[in-house]
């Protein structure tokens, strides 16, 4: 995967002017785009869009810099009005075009990225694969902005919205794995960009042909294999922790890429506070 994402960005840049077509390029390198994206988002620790705005703005303050016509360099690099263009270099700058026209900067490189793999051995991967057939995610949801660090206080309004009652029906609900309560993300941003929304459900796993309560919410969740992290610590430092680790370290080393789906933790045990607990990760995966 390190290899892939290098070779993508020779591509960029290269190509840095044109229309990238992401998805045709994920499939000439060997992956999918949902596995480039959230690869590429979780090691750069930016979204690709906007690594590929950065790199655009940061060449594109050298032909600002000359005597070029600006309605000519913003559609050189893709934008149909100055204005627009203004407001994507702006944004990475601080400054228009006009600005640094007039004063020569203050201007924001965007290097160059170069991805490299450094072996340490200081995360341990307790990691086992499961096949899973079709089943269901059954609960209440709600829609939640992504937070990469730290407790997600929406999270926890939905959750202690919920009665304990209905925390007692849920899991008697329960009856194929991943078991017990579930805290399910599902229409996560291929990005993975903070402050984006994604759909939260508080619930269990049930079969296919369970039936299903009219009041609450479900995700069908087709065939597949999973990955499945054992995690056990502070909450939910050490979860998050494992989160990132599984790009940084298992994805790279191991024959399988992320495919679409909805991540699911499992919480096996916890302290009465919540501040330790000891957690399954679930990742949809499939053979790269």
């Amino acid at each position: 995967m390190i290899a892939v994402l290098n070779r993508l960005v020779e591509f960029l840049e290269g190509h840095l002017t044109e229309e990238i077509d992401i998805a045709g390029l994920s499939s000439s390198l060997g992956t999918t785009e949902y596995h480039l994206r959230r690869m590429f988002s979780s090691l750069a620790g930016m979204p690709l869009s906007e690594y590929i705005r950065r790199r655009r703005m940061a060449v594109a303050a050298a032909d600002v810099l000359g005597d070029g016509d600006l309605l000519g360099i913003a559609v050189r690099y893709g934008y149909g009005s100055t204005e627009a263009f203004s407001r994507a270099f702006r944004s990475v700058h601080g400054v228009s075009p006009g600005d640094v026209r007039r004063n020569g900067g203050p201007l924001r490189t965007q290097p160059q990225l170069r991805f490299r793999l450094t072996v340490e051995g200081n995360t341990t991967m307790d990691t086992r694969i499961a096949d899973r057939p079709t089943f269901r995610l059954v609960g209440h949801s709600t829609r939640v902005p992504l937070i990469h660090h730290g407790a997600n206080p929406h999270i926890e309004a939905h959750i202690a919205s919920l009665p304990h009652a209905e925390h007692v029906r849920l899991k008697g609900l329960s009856d194929t794995e991943p078991a017990g309560l579930l805290q399910v993300s599902a229409d996560v941003d291929p990005d993975y960009t903070e402050g984006s929304e994604l759909t939260y459900l508080h619930g269990v796993a049930v079969t296919e042909s369970t039936p299903v309560p009219d009041d609450l919410d479900a995700i069908e969740v087709p065939a597949g294999a999973w990955a499945v992290f054992h995690t056990s610590g502070p909450y939910p430092a050490v979860l998050q922790s494992t989160w990132a680790a599984t790009a940084t370290d298992w994805f790279p080393s191991n024959p399988w890429r992320l495919r679409p789906g909805p991540s699911i933790v499992a919480v096996l045990d916890r302290a009465a506070d919540f501040s330790t607990a000891t957690c399954e990760l679930w990742l949809p995966v499939e053979r790269s």
